[in-house]
């Protein structure tokens, strides 16, 4: 029996040696979830490294994420003594970490006990064992009250490594000396080789499947561990002739999936390194899109949505070297945090923008509703539309705002070009009625004839000109018609014997008429800031002509071109003359106004 003193090491922790999932890429709630979930299904003699794991991979993403908020709380102004975080999945985190070390506590205690317990029973066992060869009974009895020595060996529990060892060689040491006693009965020590034999040929042969390629290397290792347990603990000795040839196939086959896993952990190094790579790739591509200077919140949104990802992806990217560990996730947090810097510093400063915005926009919605009831379409209209403009210039909001005060300026201003549609479509109907009534009212013009009481015939003509006043304007066709009309009463007034003077200021005085009658107050004021313009420009023009004509030197009226010079500063002076007379009478007019309102006042006090 002395195989078992050549058996290969296997690690006593192996099942939890490596990590099979990738915590780097689960968030601080994913990993609170998993470790609850690791608490409530699996061992808890069986997830330590899990636990570990969960653990390290926590507190690093807290720190950073710690320091993240820290940042922020400083660009916002804020004193770095005075600065307080805590997330509530800190405190879920490490009452589910308390619970899994309370728990753990509780098991070794328990296991401590059991282990006192099981050595109690082995060393019964042994006891037993010893006394067999001293019992007289038949053979075949002894040998019964053997096996089930060794039954209840197996069923017995594990023992402090401290004990097992010494226990296990005397346990040994006892079964060999048993076989020695029954070296008589060959029959019953054969039958025991031969199951013996049996089960251990079925371990090499699961072990033969272990070493293929096909089967994970962590998982052969772990399962090689069992298989060794078994055939030390569960399985006794063979016959001589196979003992050696068996144990070093065993040995041979434990060395091959040991190789196997080492050649896994040589690799996993240089997948390590792979990963390693390829993080420091990522953390130079934040960095790179960190320098970029960015003015809009729509280039904003893309950038971290692409850092996002490329978060992400170096999250799934897997294991690096552990002494490279801490200094790649420390500068994908610093990347991280440089980025968040920028962005947050930008917001900060769009946000005051936008709050000055929301002001000004305030400022148009206040000028929209207290001008949406307006009447002065000319005035309003343009401020309307002066405003809207300045709408769109402005910039964005804060987004809760935007959707309220851009229903209250459009209502405003919907409101009042809604009205002002009304009234356009008012004076158009209006005036295509005036333009109807005008046609009819000018066809009778057409027809009328003159009779021979002169005064009389003045009124008439005067009459006409009132109703035709009243009747209104008659929008694009007003100037045509009106001509029309003011050619028919001229060719009237010449019957009479009016000069052209005369028809002139008429004609004038029907204008001042329909000014006085007019809504708007400055129109006097602005007719003589107009009429004395008008006779400015005249007098320039007559004074340019009489230049022009001094080139000629002496005057030939035969010459065409001099006649034509003579001609239009003749009609120059009598169109100066008609001026003058205009500002004569729209003087007098406002004489006789200022008159009328001075009386009107003392009337009144």
């Amino acid at each position: 029996m002395s195989e078992e003193k050549n058996t290969l090491p296997v690690e006593e922790n192996g099942l939890e040696e490596t990590s099979l999932v990738n915590y780097e890429a689960m968030s601080l709630s994913e990993l609170t979830k998993e470790l609850k979930k690791l608490l409530h299904t699996d061992k808890i003699q069986s997830i330590r490294r899990s636990v570990e794991l969960i653990r390290e991979e926590f507190d690093r993403k807290y720190e950073a994420l710690v320091e993240e908020k820290r940042d922020e709380y400083l660009s916002e102004g804020g004193e770095p003594y005075e600065f307080e975080y805590e997330n509530p999945v800190y405190k879920e985190f490490y009452t589910a970490f308390n619970e899994y070390r309370e728990k753990r506590n509780q098991y070794h205690k328990e296991l401590e006990k059991s282990y006192k317990e099981n050595l109690e029973k082995r060393k019964e066992i042994i006891e037993e064992l010893k006394n067999l060869i001293n019992v007289e009974e038949h053979i075949g009895t002894t040998f019964k009250q053997f096996q089930q020595l060794q039954e209840r060996w197996r069923k017995a529990g594990a023992v402090s490594n401290a004990e097992y060892e010494d226990l296990w060689n005397t346990y040994h040491h006892h079964v060999e000396n048993f076989y020695d006693f029954i070296h008589l009965s060959k029959d019953l020590r054969d039958i025991d080789f031969k199951r013996n034999l049996e089960e251990k040929q079925k371990i090499i042969q699961r072990a033969e499947e272990l070493v293929k390629d096909d089967v994970d290397a962590l998982l052969a290792s772990r399962e090689l561990q069992v298989l060794h347990r078994v055939w030390k603990e569960e399985i006794g000795p063979v016959d001589k002739e196979h003992r050696e040839s068996i144990w070093q196939r065993f040995s041979e086959l434990t060395k091959q999936i040991h190789d196997k896993r080492q050649f896994y952990l040589k690799n996993l190094d240089k997948i390590y390194e792979e990963n390693a790579k390829k993080k420091n790739d990522i953390i130079a591509r934040i960095k790179a899109i960190s320098e970029k200077e960015v003015t809009s919140h729509n280039t904003w949104k893309q950038l971290t949505k692409q850092v996002e990802e490329l978060r992400q992806s170096f999250l799934n990217i897997g294991k690096v070297p552990l002494p490279q560990a801490d200094e790649v996730w420390k500068a994908f947090n610093v990347a991280l945090r440089s980025f968040n810097k920028k962005k947050n510093l930008f917001y900060k400063t769009l946000k005051k923008e936008q709050q000055d915005n929301l002001t000004k926009k305030m400022a148009l919605v206040e000028i929209a509703k207290a001008n949406q009831d307006s009447t002065d379409w000319e005035n309003t209209t343009d401020l309307m539309k002066n405003i809207q403009k300045e709408w769109k210039e402005i910039g964005s909001v804060p987004l809760k705002n935007t959707e309220k005060i851009w229903k209250e300026f459009k209502k405003a201003c919907d409101t009042y070009f809604s009205r002002y549609a009304e009234a356009i479509q008012a004076t158009k109907n209006k005036a295509t009625d005036a333009l109807q009534q005008k046609k009819e009212f000018l066809d009778k013009l057409k027809e009328y004839q003159l009779g021979t009481d002169r005064e009389k015939e003045i009124e008439t003509l005067q009459q006409f000109v009132n109703q035709w006043n009243e009747i209104g304007n008659s929008s694009y066709s007003k100037k045509s018609i009106d001509l029309k009309f003011h050619k028919i009463i001229d060719a009237l007034y010449k019957k009479l014997n009016f000069d052209k003077q005369e028809i002139e200021i008429i004609k004038y005085n029907n204008k001042l008429e329909r000014l006085i009658n007019d809504d708007n107050e400055n129109s006097l004021n602005n007719e003589v800031l107009f009429v004395k313009r008008r006779i400015d420009e005249i007098k320039s023009e007559v004074l340019q002509l009489e230049n022009n004509l001094a080139f000629f030197g002496k005057i030939d009226e035969k010459n065409p071109l001099v006649r034509d010079v003579v001609k239009n500063i003749h009609n120059q002076k009598e169109n100066l003359k008609t001026w003058e007379n205009k500002l004569r009478e729209l003087k007098n007019l406002q004489k006789t106004q200022q008159a009328e309102d001075t009386a009107s006042q003392e009337e009144k006090e």
